[in-house]
């Protein structure tokens, strides 16, 4: 992972130094002051934050280095690891929804898709657009995000980030969903019952529970529902068993850290879950 990080590091490093200075390298490669942090580091620290939350104080006690350098050092590796892609079984390494339906397609794969949502901290009072935190569902402010699994439960894609109060299949839609099931007829996957206008707009590919029965229904007809409600959630399930995946690493459990840095944390600890469930 150190190999195939160093060369996009070093290059946007470059381009942020050509930035500032406004002209080209003058001192060779390796000129000047020796780094705090040897990349090697850098990408243990950031590691380390996103595993276990560990604060940047105590690694920076732990390397000798200031706070500032760790977290100059996440702020930099974290978008890599995030832009690495999702490792699949066959091979290709998946970036985009396009990119997932696309290979789904290609490898008829059936996908599993479920929303989820993280506890952020309450954005200031006053600030425009702070009611659109709230989520109804756990009464508190959080962002959502949507997960695509395959049938082992092996993570495909995280995105569509969102305020809480948007609705799991409207964040979904947004990001083309529904012009991405038309390119890709062949499609097929399994959402939970949020989902059920995409079921009617893609009745022969989209699959949620069915209705419940009315209070007064024949009691077969009840069983029959128990039945295929049962069904299709243990068709389902692999995508929550994804998200739990995700959720095991601790700054996704409960976000404190700025809003905007929550995609790519999400990106991140997906891609690197990816990389061993590939191997599944």
């Amino acid at each position: 992972m150190v190999a195939e990080l160093a060369g996009p590091w070093q290059a946007r490093r470059e381009s942020a130094l050509r930035q500032r200075r406004g002209a080209d390298r003058v001192r060779g490669e390796g000129a000047g002051h020796p780094r705090d942090l040897v990349f090697t580091d850098r990408v243990l620290v950031t590691l380390a934050v996103l595993r276990l939350q560990v604060p940047h104080a105590a690694l920076a006690v732990m390397y000798g280095v200031h706070r500032s350098t760790v977290t100059r050092a996440v702020h930099e590796v974290r978008p890599l690891l995030a832009g690495r892609g999702y490792a699949t079984p066959a091979g290709p390494r998946l970036h985009t929804l396009a990119d997932v339906l696309a290979y789904a397609a290609a490898h008829g794969v059936r996908l599993r898709i479920d929303g989820s949502e993280i506890v952020v901290r309450r954005p200031k009072a006053g600030r425009p657009g702070r009611r659109a935190f709230v989520s109804g569902k756990k009464k508190a402010n959080t962002i959502k995000f949507t997960k695509v699994s395959d049938e082992r439960g092996r993570t495909l894609w995280d995105g569509a980030f969102r305020p809480g109060r948007m609705h799991d299949q409207t964040a979904l839609q947004t990001d083309g969903i529904d012009d991405l099931l038309e390119q890709f007829p062949g499609v097929e996957a399994e959402m939970d019952a949020g989902y059920r206008g995409l079921r009617r707009d893609h009745p022969g590919q989209v699959s949620v529970p069915p209705k419940k029965p009315a209070k007064n229904a024949a009691p077969e007809v009840i069983q029959a529902w128990d039945q295929a409600r049962h069904a299709q959630s243990s068709h389902r399930i692999c995508v929550e068993h994804a998200i739990a995946g995700s959720k095991n690493w601790r700054p996704l459990q409960r976000w404190i850290g700025r809003r905007e840095y929550l995609p790519d944390t999400i990106t991140a600890v997906g891609s690197l879950v990816s990389d061993r469930a590939a191997a599944w």
